[in-house]
């Protein structure tokens, strides 16, 4: 887990020795895509900042050859005496007979040969189909410690150097990096090349042709955004004018060709986002480009290289003529998000990673709320942006953070061999939720301002917590560091009990845990809460105090108790609001008139508060059922969002009680055909966002609580495809929910159908539809077929599988068996990226009994956890909640659901 470091230890045995600093790399790569290997060599120019007789730098999974170091203070090159290898921290050594002095400058150069695996990390492979053919490519994936599997470098984020790029590539393929090509040419006898470089290039075979491309030295980076790839790839193009710098920036997009038509989207996007962050910013964009490259195989969802952005298929490509709203709203954002990681991540770097939130929390804000906001290419659309965040990201953090096992958003992280774990809901979505929660107390000019002096003052540099908050004091004239401290360094958040007085409300702060009261030594810390209480103003009109703040234990706030109120207005605190079942009712019964105070914002986190305060037995579950029960009339697609959330998470709890299931299922027919048989299944251009995403989310929710018209109707649309092969009766909408219907009640002929739409899909959504819907089968054969799919797919989409599964009743302890029984392949396949950790919740964290909880506690009792335990932890905890839920509130929910029925 990233724990801190233990006392005894001394982190800095994590760390590479300081006295030899990099200044710039230059860096030859040959790529051999027929013989899936490559090799080159590295010159790294030092700053000597101590004298030395050895030098360390990180270096994996490349064999190494010649060595040479040169000393300008000697004059000489010298070939170490002796190299060695430390395997665990990824780093070689080499000895050296005479000292470099203190003060010199130096460079070491060190040839290597490499294979390109399917490993998306390092320099790796990625393969498309093309008219029955495979043919592969080769990209990089280097955040957070995988540069060293592609060149030997000091692989830590705060040694910034420049870097030359030059590539040796077959004739007939595009090489890409960071920078534009200062030149290409094919290698003939008059190139002018270094002999290293005609060496490399030379061939065997004479007939064939090698080309160079060499790009302009970068300006200062860390080694994580480095990237480089070649293939066969096509582009899309554009240009923008930059408001500050008045340059005019290309803009292109990469992909291989039989993609490369929905692309387009993801282009417009970058182009309308990029000047709108210089301007914000007021900061120059300091590359001469910007592009983007499109993957086949890629492990996380995108990654931010400097000005060549990569990322997964699903989240860059969109069929422009059959686009779902979830597809462009996740190009959209993860476009934007990269984008900003430019001047967030790129620009300014955080020093180490236990500052990592620096960069994803921001990216996240910014790429996804603030930007969005203020895009001509988006808000047409009339996204909404700030209320979806309330469910995208402070309701999964939240989620995350009211474990015990949580960590704080500035999490200690000493051993890079545990970064992985922490590219989690709290380092993205809880950081991002801070980050907001601090906009609003300060307003977001004042807050945009703040972070424009931060960047200005850390330009190609490194940084910590401080220094964002110094930026933003200054902005602010407030002291950030004392309000926000609590936030960034203690884990977890808290939650508000709000009782009434004579002249006002009493409000009390405590740590919430999902899995009951927190004990004293669990509730600690005291936060600085902005309350942003709405209540009724002199005059009678209602307003929001932004000023009011709990900085103690307790305290009595002065307002208006006869009309009226809440705490957390507008959903932007980053806490739970408890109120007594007397001010719930009334909040309620507010809330669900037609022009309501309290705004889509509020109506949503009081949906999403009143189920997590019942499941951590602060509040009867049937009070929480009440209130989404007077929501019924609710207009707005974000609220139902929240209330469907919340009873197919009930489901999903109780789901091997049978008759709670069935009553749950009738609950929500109840609460969604109504609007299903409002809005129909047909997706009109005229129709808004929300009101596609309604029909979408109401039909899925029918389809779900196993109404028998809605499932026909979705069984009669997907029988049309199966026979035809024509999908227009399945709007893209619709996709996800049709496809797993058909599985679900369909037999062997359903699931053929969905295979073949898998094998050859229109877009990256239809595939993986496809591979969640697989998860739904019924029969013993299909479900074989299912699990035997994981070892044969690609390795970025066991997830979708995995899902699949764990949302199926039938084969979710078939799931657990079959994680159990193939450990051992899976966590040598899924070594050293991010995709065990999720594979480890997907399998176990619907289990709800404490037999299944001490079984698994027992399964990993002897296995090496380490890459993976602090979701494992995570899961566990989650169990644990469910055991205690199950048993708090059975009775209590059963008799709400049997007064229900009988009021039907």
């Amino acid at each position: 887990m990233a724990t801190p470091a233990p006392a005894t230890e001394n982190p800095d045995q994590y760390r590479l020795p300081t006295d030899v600093k990099p200044t710039h790399y230059d860096v030859v790569i040959k790529t051999d895509l027929e013989a899936s290997t490559f090799q080159g060599f590295v010159k790294a120019s030092f700053d000597v900042v101590k004298e030395t007789s050895s030098i360390t730098l990180n270096t994996t999974a490349l064999e190494l050859g010649k060595v040479t170091v040169y000393s300008d203070a000697l004059k000489s090159h010298q070939t170490p005496t002796d190299r060695s290898f430390e395997s665990t921290q990824e780093r070689a050594s080499f000895q050296l007979a005479t000292p470099l002095p203190a003060g010199s400058k130096g460079d070491i150069k060190i040839y290597f040969t490499g294979e390109l695996t399917g490993s998306m990390m390092g320099y790796y492979k990625s393969s498309w189909e093309d008219e029955g053919k495979t043919k592969s490519y080769a990209l990089t994936q280097f955040e957070p410690t995988a540069a060293r599997r592609a060149f030997p470098c000091w692989d830590e984020p705060l040694l910034k150097a420049t870097f030359g790029v030059t590539m040796i590539s077959r004739e007939g393929t595009t090489n890409l990096s960071n920078m534009p090509a200062i030149s290409e040419e094919l290698l003939g006898p008059n190139s002018d090349v270094s002999e290293d470089v005609r060496e490399l290039a030379a061939s065997s075979k004479p007939e064939e042709k090698w080309k160079i491309t060499k790009f302009e030295n970068t300006p200062p980076m860390s080694t994580y955004i480095v990237a480089v790839a070649n293939g066969d790839f096509k582009f899309l193009e554009t240009s923008v004018k930059m408001p500050l710098s008045g340059k005019t920036v290309p803009l292109r997009i990469y992909t291989t060709p039989d993609v490369i038509h929905q692309a387009q989207f993801a282009l417009d996007v970058k182009a309308a986002a990029l000047p709108l962050y210089e301007k914000i910013f007021n900061v120059e964009y300091p590359l001469p480009k910007l592009d983007t490259l499109v993957a086949h195989d890629f492990d996380a969802g995108a990654m931010e290289n400097w000005g060549l952005i990569t990322g997964r298929t699903s989240v860059f490509l969109l069929d422009p003529e059959r686009a779902d709203q979830q597809s462009k709203k996740r190009v959209a954002t993860v476009q934007s998000h990269e984008v900003a990681h430019m001047w967030f991540g790129n620009i300014t770097t955080m020093e180490w990673w236990n500052y990592l939130y620096l960069n994803e929390g921001f990216a996240t804000l910014m790429g996804e709320v603030i930007i969005p906001d203020k895009q001509v290419v988006l808000s047409y659309q009339k996204w909404r942006v700030d209320s979806e965040f309330i469910s995208d990201h402070l309701h999964r953090a939240l989620g995350l953070d009211a474990k015990l096992s949580s960590h704080p958003i500035e999490v200690d992280c000493p051993d890079a061999n545990h970064i992985n774990q922490i590219f989690d809901a709290l380092s993205y979505s809880k950081a991002a939720s801070v980050l907001r929660m601090l906009s609003n107390y300060v307003g977001e000019d004042r807050f945009l301002k703040g972070v424009s002096l931060y960047l200005k003052k850390k330009l190609f540099a490194n940084s910590k917590t401080h220094d964002l908050w110094e930026g933003i004091g200054t902005a602010t004239g407030l002291n950030i560091t004392e309000l926000m401290e609590n936030w960034i360094t203690k884990i977890g958040f808290p939650y508000l009990t709000v009782t009434e007085e004579a002249n006002g409300i009493r409000v009390r702060q405590n740590r919430f845990l999902e899995s009951g009261v927190a004990e004293p030594k669990d509730d600690e810390t005291i936060w600085n809460i902005p309350l942003f209480i709405l209540s009724a103003q002199d005059g009678g009109k209602f307003g929001v105090d932004k000023t009011a703040i709990l900085q103690e234990r307790e305290r009595v706030f002065p307002i208006d108790t006869t009309k009226p109120f809440k705490l957390n207005a507008g959903t932007v605190g980053v806490y739970r609001v408890l109120y007594t079942p007397e001010q719930l009712v009334k909040i309620a019964e507010e809330a669900a008139k037609t022009n309501s105070v309290f705004g889509v914002n509020d109506r949503v986190g009081l949906v999403y508060d009143v189920l997590a305060l019942s499941k951590a037995g602060l509040a009867p579950l049937s009070s929480a059922l009440t209130v989404v029960d007077k929501l019924k009339d609710e207009p707005e697609y974000l609220v139902w969002d929240g209330i469907a959330d919340s009873i197919s998470g009930l489901v999903s709890i109780w789901w091997e009680n049978t008759q709670v299931v069935d009553q749950l299922n009738a609950f929500r027919r109840a609460l969604f055909t109504p609007i299903v048989d409002r809005l129909g299944y047909e997706f009109n251009e005229s129709d808004s966002r929300d009101v596609k995403l309604l029909r979408k989310l109401a039909i899925t929710q029918a389809a779900g609580g196993k109404e028998p018209r809605v499932v026909d109707e979705l069984k009669s649309r997907f029988d049309h495809f199966a026979k035809t092969g024509d999908d227009s009766k399945i709007p893209a909408d619709l996709q996800q929910i049709i496809f797993s219907t058909a599985v679900k009640y369909g037999g062997q002929a359903e699931y053929d159908a969905i295979h073949r739409a898998h094998d050859k899909p229109k877009t990256p959504m239809q595939k993986i539809a496809a591979m969640i819907a697989f998860g739904n089968a019924q029969e013993p054969e299909l479900i074989k077929r299912t699990f035997d799919a994981i070892a044969k797919g690609r390795d970025q989409d066991i997830m979708y599988y995995f899902a699949g599964l764990a949302a199926n009743f039938k084969t979710r302890r078939l799931l657990v068996e079959y994680f159990r029984d193939h450990y051992t392949e899976l966590t040598k396949r899924f070594e050293g990226n991010f995709t065990m950790q999720y594979l480890v919740r997907y399998s176990m964290d619907f289990l709800s009994t404490p037999k299944d909880l001490q079984s698994t506690e027992d399964f990993f009792k002897d296995k090496d956890t380490s890459k993976y335990n602090q979701s494992l932890n995570q899961t566990l905890d989650t169990i644990r909640a469910k055991v205690a839920y199950i048993e708090r509130s059975t009775k209590d929910l059963e008799e709400w659901l049997g007064e229900w029925e009988r009021r039907q």
